[in-house]
């Protein structure tokens, strides 16, 4: 039955796809192949989560030979969520990319560009799914190299500076990741995430598993760009086309918070691994200078790409603050944020990609007056800011709920006083934009300026009324995403059914 094959076709239908887009070599046909390609991935995404839901995690593995020979794809609540969060993206950038992409990359570029966008999104899809900590840096090479690419493809020279800068610090941080996966092999005689957790409580007393933890949490906080490793993101972000940043915005340093938390509490077993090292102390205190230090330095920009860059960074503070918390509501917190950063960060740039498609320019002050003459732009924009913010009705409220509460249950009130902190800070560098848009008049050498074409605002509106119903009905993520912070926690034991690749 296709349905066992899912986890596998996960990954196959984007990699497969990537080769074949490379040989249709003509812009039109690729944008039109890619797109359904991204929608047929996205469908296998939910389908996998249904499956996950209704019948518990899936352990696939590929060839037959069985985990922890072979390598293991493995979807429980958690890597199903990420994966409908990755391919959903990756879907509805690409009605919006079209027009976005024939502006800012080259037209001999353009059909190269898709390719490597499927690729990235291969890459991603494929770090959410396994179950090997080896493969991982595999798929994370994959998603990392075709990011580079997609980078540099920006017409501003400044984007390979961007993009060779991201290079360095991304191959620093993976190179600091394998070498503690190889710390771990030598240690374990393992790779797969599953096995490694059984045997590394034996071994975790040893320098060599300290280090190895240490060389991780590094290599994985300079690819999620965890402030102050984050040097590498506001230029990549500001330069990148502008399809290339809403993508990875919404995805790139998502997933690896995903694997921290996949590394931390699957591999090194959470509440153990806290008791024995102040792992949580340093991550909650990491995750405070984020959210704030990031928040502060935002005010202070004038180009909005890289505002809203800097925004990101002080976003993935409460995630990892979600993760230092360690408990249901906290974990919980951060894994929403996730969901709901990605679709409010992904309705921000599209909105600021209309903008470039009608003005031109990307600084605050051209932003003045739009908000009489682009009012649905600007309107999406505003949704996506007042998420930011964390008002009531929308996604971002939801996740300094629970942030809040599993602070107090941690008992940290320097936790709480930093979330309503870089609320705060939120607001100040948001109301520029406000400010501008609302109550600054056009400059008199401005002609008109109409609505973007009608496929870039189709899947900004979407992401914008996901952005106020996941936020007045939460429970539709919020249940999934309770479940897989209770299976991390150990808290819920959860079913398995296995499936095997083709023979």
């Amino acid at each position: 039955m296709i349905s066992t094959q899912l986890p596998i076709l996960q990954i196959i239908v984007p990699l497969i796809a990537a080769p074949i887009c490379l040989l249709l070599r003509h812009a039109a046909a690729a944008w039109l192949f890619s797109t359904v390609t991204t929608a047929i991935t996205f469908i296998i995404s939910l389908a996998l989560l249904l499956q996950v839901l209704e019948q518990g995690t899936i352990s696939y593995a590929l060839g037959s030979w069985a985990p922890p020979w072979g390598i293991e794809y493995v979807v429980d609540h958690l890597s199903a969520f990420i994966l409908v969060i990755v391919a959903g993206i990756g879907a509805l950038v690409m009605p919006f990319a079209r027009q976005s992409v024939e502006q800012e990359v080259a037209e001999e570029r353009i059909y190269l560009f898709y390719v490597m966008y499927l690729l990235c999104l291969a890459g991603l899809l494929g770090i959410a799914i396994t179950g090997d900590a080896f493969n991982l840096f595999v798929f994370l090479e994959i998603s990392s190299l075709s990011s580079y690419v997609l980078i540099s493809f920006g017409r501003d020279k400044r984007a390979l500076t961007g993009a060779f800068n991201y290079l360095i610090m991304g191959t620093i941080g993976a190179t600091f990741y394998v070498v503690g996966v190889g710390m771990l092999y030598m240690m374990t005689g393992t790779l797969n995430m599953a096995d490694l957790a059984e045997r590394l409580p034996d071994v975790m007393h040893l320098r060599v598993v300290e280090a190895a933890l240490a060389f991780l949490l590094v290599g994985i906080s300079l690819k999620l760009a965890l402030f102050p490793l984050h040097f590498w993101l506001p230029n990549a972000y500001a330069f990148a086309p502008t399809t290339v940043t809403i993508f990875l915005a919404a995805t790139a340093t998502k997933v690896s918070v995903y694997v921290m938390i996949r590394i931390l509490y699957t591999v090194f077993g959470g509440d153990a691994l806290f008791e024995t090292f102040a792992i949580d102390e340093a991550l909650i205190a990491l995750g405070m200078l984020s959210m704030i230090a990031a928040a502060v330095i935002a005010i202070f920009q004038d180009n909005i790409k890289r505002m809203l860059a800097y925004s990101s960074l002080s976003q993935i503070g409460y995630m990892i603050l979600g993760i230092g918390l360690a408990n249901v509501a906290g974990l919980a917190g951060g894994i929403i944020h996730i969901f709901n950063h990605a679709i409010a960060k992904a309705v921000l740039f599209m909105a600021v990609g209309c903008v470039i498609a009608r003005v031109g320019a990307i600084s605050i002050s051209d932003l003045a007056g739009l908000g009489r003459q682009m009012p649905i732009t600007m309107g999406a924009m505003m949704v996506g800011v007042l998420s930011l913010i964390g008002i009531p009705t929308t996604v971002g409220f939801v996740t300094k709920w629970y942030l809040i509460e599993g602070s107090f249950e941690n008992g940290n009130w320097m936790a709480v006083i930093a979330i309503l902190l870089s609320g705060l800070l939120a607001i100040i560098y948001s109301w520029r934009i406000v400010e501008a848009a609302y109550f600054q008049d056009a400059p008199s050498g401005r002609q008109e300026v109409a609505e973007a074409p009608m496929a870039m605002q189709v899947p900004m509106l979407l992401l914008a009324t996901a952005c106020i119903i996941f936020g007045i009905s939460a429970t539709w993520t919020m249940d999934i995403v309770l479940l897989a912070a209770e299976d991390l926690v150990g808290t819920v034991p959860s079913s398995t059914i296995e499936t095997s690749g083709i023979r």
